[in-house]
């Protein structure tokens, strides 16, 4: 991986922008497609980035075969309350989900794409994007670079985005705190989820080495209520004694279902292209499911010769017949969240399917998607809509 400096004036393939999941995940596969790919960001790897760091099945299917996992803790058991109240603690003979520092992980996924032969520059911003027939070019703290295609991976204030005309419906404010846990044997193998006061709110504790992720996440424009919400939650799990080692806090985007996924010879991925899962608001697994076909189509596209408009159109059906109909079970859930967190809570809590749903999701290949094209799921969902609609 390469230092900033000035770029040549030969034209890249493929240049990813941002080295996050989505994008590195785009760079690996553009250049497994035979592409000369490029990825610039704006940050020097390895950096911190606000998240629980939650690796959901649909995640851990899409790595690289030989990766190497920085996993801080294998959860077992998940502590259930409903805005702090009727704490509930479910079992699994497995694990049923992984945690991981971003800042680890992020490094490794952009280790793998170098290694799959991407060029990568840190410390490289980009000011401007410009297409001019079948090159695009971008403008950055380093100079211009060329390329036939751009893959805006740079997270939910993306440029690129912005250039491409992404419409959002949804956004959300996550805050997040880090706490020393020290040898607190408590958190071993176990998360904390509480349903909250607000609708559509949600808190987590996830344990990682020595420290304990602690969030809340509703949506935006509550920036008090959202705040007095953490704090509540973390003395509510008894945790105010514990000294803070940083905290931070972010937005998330997701897009409307006509929203473009690109435009000209630019594709979007991930966060950048508001594709997260609107209920959890989970965003890993749609950024490498995400950054990987966006590689494949446009390295494919630019080592073939293929038509712009071809590859905009298999971008598309691909992403909408995919992760666009798990947005839209994600979206169905979380408006029958909002009105009734409640009934969500005993359906995790006091019988066999709720769990078992859980872990089936968490642990892939299900997800909330195919979930609910089960017949025992769509009734279920039914039945809460006819119960929410009893509670109007």
């Amino acid at each position: 991986m390469s230092d900033v400096h000035a770029f040549d004036q030969e034209t890249y393939d493929v240049v990813v922008v941002g080295a996050g999941p989505a994008g590195s995940s785009a760079a690996r596969a553009a250049a497994q497609a035979g592409a000369r790919t490029l990825v610039l960001d704006r940050a020097q790897f390895p950096r911190y980035k606000t998240c629980g760091g939650g690796l959901i099945g649909p995640t851990l299917a899409h790595l690289p075969d030989d990766f190497d996992l920085p996993v801080q803790q294998n959860i077992h058991r998940a502590t259930f309350t409903l805005a702090g109240r009727r704490t509930t603690t479910r079992s699994a003979d497995r694990t049923v989900l992984r945690l991981v520092n971003r800042t680890d992980l992020d490094d490794r996924l952009l280790h793998a794409a170098a290694t799959a032969g991407a060029d990568v520059r840190q410390g490289v911003t980009v000011t401007a994007v410009e297409e001019t027939g079948d090159l695009v070019t971008l403008r950055t703290s380093a100079g211009p670079v060329r390329a036939r295609w751009v893959i805006g991976a740079d997270g939910s204030a993306s440029r690129l985005g912005r250039h491409v005309g992404v419409e959002v419906r949804q956004t959300d404010l996550g805050l997040e705190v880090e706490l020393d846990a020290g040898p607190a044997a408590d958190w071993d193998h176990r998360i904390a989820i509480d349903f909250g006061p607000h609708p559509g709110s949600y808190a987590w504790v996830f344990p990682k080495d020595g420290l304990l992720t602690v969030g809340v996440i509703m949506a935006k424009g509550q920036p008090e209520q959202t705040r007095a919400y953490l704090s509540s939650f973390i003395e509510q799990q008894r945790l105010s004694g514990l000294p803070e080692v940083r905290s931070s806090g972010h937005l998330t985007r997701c897009r409307t279902p006509d929203s473009p996924l690109g435009r000209g010879r630019v594709l979007l991925a991930g966060d950048a292209a508001g594709l997260l899962e609107p209920w959890t608001r989970e965003g890993i697994s749609y950024a490498v499911r995400s950054g990987l076909l966006a590689g494949s189509v446009a390295g494919g596209a630019s080592v073939t010769g293929g038509s712009t408009a071809a590859a905009q159109s298999s971008y598309r059906n691909e992403i909408e017949h995919g992760l666009g109909r798990e947005m839209a079970a994600g979206a169905t859930l979380l408006a029958a969240f909002e009105r009734s967190p409640g009934l969500f809570f005993r359906c995790l809590t006091t019988g066999p399917w709720g769990w078992r749903a859980f872990c089936r999701v968490t642990t892939g290949p299900q997800t909330v998607q195919r979930l609910l094209d089960r017949r025992r799921a769509r009734w279920t969902v039914a039945g809460l809509a006819r119960v929410v609609a009893t509670l109007r």
